[in-house]
């Protein structure tokens, strides 16, 4: 009878290690995949960064070649800027000796024209003089 209780034991301890060592062998194969799919996804992942790394790399290249453009246009820019408020300080500046000029002709162009009409009164009285001066020589003779 405890022969027999014992074969019946250890059938069962035999099923339950048979049970224990297929649950253990589907962990196992289980495990084994999760990793594989761990291995893959850490690929995937390793290869996205490098994407993202290269084409990071990339955008920001285009955005410092553009700063570099806008930087060159603005000092461009700049420049055409200067050189135009150069040229209207002189072209002011010139503006101004004309004003200045034109009024020291029109004070010169009057002064000219005073004394043209004082040299005109003189001859007139000149004259005048001088066809008196004849009548009286006349009324001499």
């Amino acid at each position: 009878e405890k022969a027999k209780k014992a074969m019946v034991d250890a059938a069962r301890l035999a099923d339950e290690l048979r049970a224990e060592q297929e649950h253990v062998s589907s962990l196992g194969t289980g495990k084994n995949s999760l990793s594989n799919a761990l291995g893959e996804l850490e690929g995937r992942l390793s290869d996205a960064e490098n994407v993202a790394l290269k084409s990071g790399k990339t955008a920001m290249a285009k955005l410092e070649g553009k700063i570099r453009e806008l930087e060159a246009e603005l000092a461009s820019t700049q420049s055409r800027t200067g050189e135009a408020t150069k040229a209207y300080q002189r072209a002011e500046r010139k503006a101004k000796e004309l004003s200045f000029a034109q009024g020291e002709d029109k004070k010169n162009q009057d002064r000219m024209s005073e004394l043209a009409s004082k040299l005109q009164m003189k001859i007139k009285t000149y004259k005048q003089q001088i066809e008196e001066a004849e009548e009286i020589a006349a009324l001499n003779l």
